[in-house]
Order: C-alpha cells, then sequence, then structure tokens
C-alpha cells in the first residue's frame, strides 16, 4: 500500500476539489463503455508490478483487484474509500507506480489541482492512465443533457502539461461502442476515433542525475612515433660530439 500521512486525512478541500459522479454510468450506455475500459486498466496495472497504485473511479465503475492498490471514489467535495479525503491526497510524494483516473474529470470544470496530485505522488517512470469521453464520437448523443463534459485530446493535453507531465509523449488510445450500447474494442486507427471513450497514458519523466564534481573528458591522444630520418640525425649528431 502507499505510504499514507494520516495528518492529510479529512482535510477541507477546495471548491473544486473532487468532482461529481454523474448518474449516466449507472445506465445501459455508461456501463457499457466501462465495460470496454476493463483490459486497458488490467494491462496499466501489469506494467507496474513493483510499487503501489491507486485507482481514481466513479463509482458506477468496478474497482480492479490488488493488494496493493488504493481505491478512491468521488463523494461530493471529497474522496471515500480506504480513506476519507480532499485534495491534497494522503499520499507520499513519489511513492506511487500508477495512478488510474477512470472518467472522474469528465463532470469536473477545473481538473488542474488533482492532475497536479498525480503528477506529485507518481514516482519518477510512474503511469498516469486517464479516461475520458470522446467528444467527436456518435456516442455522444446519449449522454447529450446529462452535465457532462467530453474535451479534446489537446484540451488534455494542455491540462497535462500545466500540471507538470510531459504531454508531448501521451499515448492515446480510443475505445468502447461507436453507437450501439454493448461494450466494444480498443484501437488507435482512423475509424477508432468515432469510439465513445478515449484513453491518454504518459510517463512521469524521471530527472536526470547531476554530478557534484567537475565531468572528467577522456579524449584520444595518439602516441609520438620518432620519425626515421630525424631519428638517425640524431644519433649521428651525438655520435659526432663523441
Amino acid at each position: 500500500m502507499p505510504l499514507l500521512l494520516p495528518r492529510r486525512q479529512g482535510a477541507t478541500p477546495p471548491p473544486s476539489g473532487a468532482p461529481r459522479a454523474p448518474d449516466w454510468f449507472d445506465g445501459e450506455a455508461g456501463q457499457a463503455l466501462l465495460r470496454s475500459e476493463a483490459e486497458a486498466v488490467r494491462r496499466v496495472l501489469a506494467g507496474c508490478p513493483a510499487l503501489p497504485w491507486a485507482w481514481l473511479g466513479i463509482p458506477a465503475a468496478v474497482a480492479p483487484a490488488g493488494s496493493r492498490g488504493l481505491l478512491l471514489r468521488p463523494d461530493g467535495q471529497q474522496w471515500r474509500g480506504a480513506v476519507r479525503c480532499g485534495l491534497p491526497l494522503p499520499i507520499a510524494s513519489e511513492s506511487l507506480g500508477a495512478v488510474l483516473l477512470q472518467h472522474v474529470l469528465d463532470g469536473d470544470d477545473d481538473p488542474g489541482g488533482l492532475l497536479e496530485e498525480c503528477a506529485r505522488v507518481l514516482a519518477p517512470g510512474g503511469t498516469l492512465w486517464l479516461a475520458a469521453l470522446n467528444p467527436w464520437a456518435p456516442y455522444r448523443m446519449r449522454w447529450a443533457g446529462t452535465g457532462l463534459q467530453a474535451r479534446t485530446p489537446g484540451g488534455w493535453q494542455s491540462r497535462l502539461r500545466r500540471a507538470g507531465l510531459p504531454a508531448g509523449a501521451v499515448q492515446l488510445q480510443w475505445l468502447g461502442p461507436t453507437w450501439h450500447a454493448r461494450p466494444g474494442a480498443a484501437g488507435i486507427g482512423a475509424l477508432d476515433l468515432l469510439r465513445a471513450g478515449l484513453a491518454m497514458t504518459v510517463t512521469k519523466r524521471m530527472q536526470a542525475g547531476v554530478l557534484s564534481g567537475g565531468r572528467r573528458v577522456l579524449r584520444w591522444r595518439p602516441a609520438a612515433v620518432p620519425v626515421a630520418g630525424h631519428a638517425s640525425g640524431q644519433a649521428g649528431g651525438a655520435a659526432a660530439r663523441r
């Protein structure tokens, strides 16, 4: 389990600290999208076998299994699960191998605070996986009028960059149904742009080490080889002097 900081539990979060989970995901259309994401979640967690991880998902989503995971769901302006907390999260900095956000930001106007927390708690080389709605999918007609917000990949990249994550190295995948309310596949092709959801994966950059002293520079220096004529002339002059 990640290192928890008990003194932060119960902290009063800012007004936009925790997103609201809309009821749309409880219905048939929302469940079809969530079931489509199960395999993507499994692959992300399989990639961080050594470190603990955290999953923050809407109540309608099925939480992944695992003894090293911290599971949190939005509850009004706070988060509930193994701990009840607000922002900042009660997790030690750079202690997690992965953070998974499953649609918890689709109803939030200002997700920057949570993304900054993700950047803080991720260990160097750790993975942030973000699942969100696809604004270009025909499926958007099914959540129209519910208050859900679907942002473009470019919009998410801007938010990731402001949070301190390397948005230029984002891996993008489209997943879920296209129109019919049943689980769909995942892909990165042109036709996959019509799928209901998108998933962005970004790796926290590892900071390069800085040497405390000056760096030693080694250069190749050829050995001096005497020229034959010059060497014999020097030998003759020495003999004459004797």
